[in-house]
């Protein structure tokens, strides 16, 4: 069981709800997923609109909304979206999202730190989407964050796990949850992160753009769910010469 903030989940697979062909199609990989934690951002809400359907009229009631401030590119602006978000959707999560690089969309260090230890200080469960930087997660666990979620590779880039050896760091200090998010492109790549120990990730483009995002979604699951069970099995060591797996000598004495 994974607990963040006072929610305890069974899912260790994170949705986006980004990219989808329409409303109906997400909301069937949202089933399809067996997903609990699902994040959308304020911006994609129309509140004003009687008429056109809602987005989130198309997530579940049982999952749990994680709000995201995508669009904030200082922490003053993630900080108002935020409490935005719990006015208006009645939920204390937030997936801090500071992005002030145009082409690469990496998330800004510096403001998204500030922007969390303000929140987390007023009661939000706090989930900052950050570069894989160690010395970062420790800086966001000790303001007060419910978990880190760093970066596998640029966002929406499907590039798989291209920060493996700050992940491994990442995962070995942390006292908080950590969810591999950005950059995941197949479903052996979530069940990389969760080898390693990850505790959860964070998946939209790679179901969202695949032919069959419903199945994508399953597959997804599934890649999560060996990965934890691999890493609680406990991995084999890795050598660097070959050893059998059975005596060469011996066995005609």
């Amino acid at each position: 069981m994974l607990k963040i903030g006072d929610k305890e989940l069974k899912s260790r697979l994170f949705v986006g709800t980004g990219k989808y062909s329409s409303h109906h199609l997400m909301e069937k990989v949202i089933e399809s997923s067996h997903t609990e934690v699902v994040t959308v951002a304020l911006r994609r809400v129309d509140f004003d609109n009687p008429v056109q359907a809602n987005i989130l009229d198309f997530v579940p009631d049982n999952i749990q909304l994680m709000p995201n401030t995508s669009g904030a590119r200082t922490a003053d602006e993630a900080i108002r979206i935020a409490r935005h978000c719990r006015s208006s959707l009645g939920t204390n999560w937030i997936k801090i999202e500071v992005i002030s690089d145009n082409r690469y969309l990496l998330p800004d260090p510096v403001e998204t730190l500030k922007a969390s230890e303000v929140l987390a200080n007023d009661g939000f469960v706090v989930l900052p989407y950050m570069n894989a930087d160690p010395i970062l997660a420790k800086r966001l666990e000790d303001v007060g964050v419910a978990a880190v979620m760093p970066l596998g590779a640029p966002i929406g880039t499907s590039l798989g796990v291209q920060t493996l050896a700050m992940l491994k760091i990442i995962i070995e200090m942390s006292r908080v949850p950590v969810v591999v998010d950005a950059g995941i492109g197949a479903p052996s790549d979530a069940a990389l992160c969760l080898e390693l120990g990850a505790d959860a990730v964070l998946v939209n483009t790679a179901i969202a753009v695949s032919t069959d995002p419903m199945k994508m979604a399953k597959a997804f699951r599934l890649g999560v769910k060996a990965g934890r069970i691999a890493y609680k099995s406990g991995l084999s060591d890795k050598f660097s010469i070959a050893e059998a797996s059975s005596p060469l000598t011996g066995f005609l004495r």
